[in-house]
């Protein structure tokens, strides 16, 4: 019989299917790489608009972890949206058991609607008890101007950023800047102490939705067959800048949310 290493995505489900469990599920698949699911919070959303979130009891959410983690073989694991500091702790407390498994941190805290994703208060339970237990962080921006509590602004504030949080939390970290002004997207790689960029065309697209967690599940796909950082971000860099470059249907799907209509085949 075949045989596949396995992920597991700790994380929301998105209703569009363009982010979350749904997007992970997607880039474990085509990799190779079989998926499990603990869902977080069940979001009501387009890429146009969040419209409510149901929050799994956190009690539900860690029997989803343990079921899982009893009885799999998990080679590598992803966290995206978390929500509420009762969900950071109650994930905390069990993948602190789990401590030679892999561990990517998504980081979710504002949607591409600029929703918010994350209570404020769930801030410092990140900060005390997951990123500690990280392998590789993914913050954006954004999301790292707020873990170093301080504005990130340019190339500069990004490898001076990424320092910062790695030396804090001794972890390595891949730093999006794709929230900065210009014709390329440059995120910023630290890992064991040496920094790499990628670089892309900056592309104008409708399917930009998840792309946040569509990176990182690529990630942890390539920690779950057994690359390193560098190699396992080389690889799913390439497969995001193919898949944006390619995705008309996405693209079709988020305008046909906006009232554009297509023709048949």
């Amino acid at each position: 019989m075949a045989s596949c290493p396995i992920a597991l995505t700790i994380a929301g489900s998105d209703s569009s299917a363009g982010a979350g469990l749904q997007a992970d599920l997607k880039t474990f698949q085509h990799f190779g790489v079989f998926g499990l699911t603990a869902v977080t919070c069940v979001v009501a959303e387009t890429p146009h608009q969040v419209r409510s979130i149901h929050p799994v009891p956190p009690a539900v959410l860690q029997d989803q972890i343990l079921l899982l983690l009893d009885r799999y073989p998990v080679a590598a694991i992803k966290t995206g949206m978390l929500f509420s500091k009762p969900h950071v702790v109650a994930v905390s407390e069990i993948l602190a058991r789990y401590p030679d498994i892999p561990l990517v941190v998504d980081p979710v805290m504002i949607a591409s609607t600029g929703d918010p994703l994350l209570e404020k208060d769930a801030i410092a339970a990140y900060r005390d008890r997951l990123l500690p237990r990280a392998s590789l962080i993914t913050p954006n921006l954004d999301e790292a101007s707020v873990l170093c509590r301080e504005s990130l602004q340019s190339e500069e504030d990004i490898e001076r950023g990424a320092r910062m949080l790695s030396e804090t939390f001794g972890t390595d970290v891949l730093l999006k800047g794709g929230h900065l002004p210009g014709t390329e997207c440059a995120d910023f790689l630290l890992a064991q102490g040496s920094g790499s960029w990628f670089r892309s065309p900056r592309l104008e697209t409708a399917a930009g939705h998840g792309t946040g967690c569509t990176l990182s599940a690529a990630v942890t796909a390539g920690f779950a067959q057994g690359m390193d950082a560098a190699e396992a971000v080389a690889r799913a860099k390439r497969f995001l800048d193919q898949t944006l470059s390619e995705a008309l249907e996405f693209g079709q799907i988020a305008m046909l949310n906006q009232g554009t209509t297509f023709p048949k085949a």
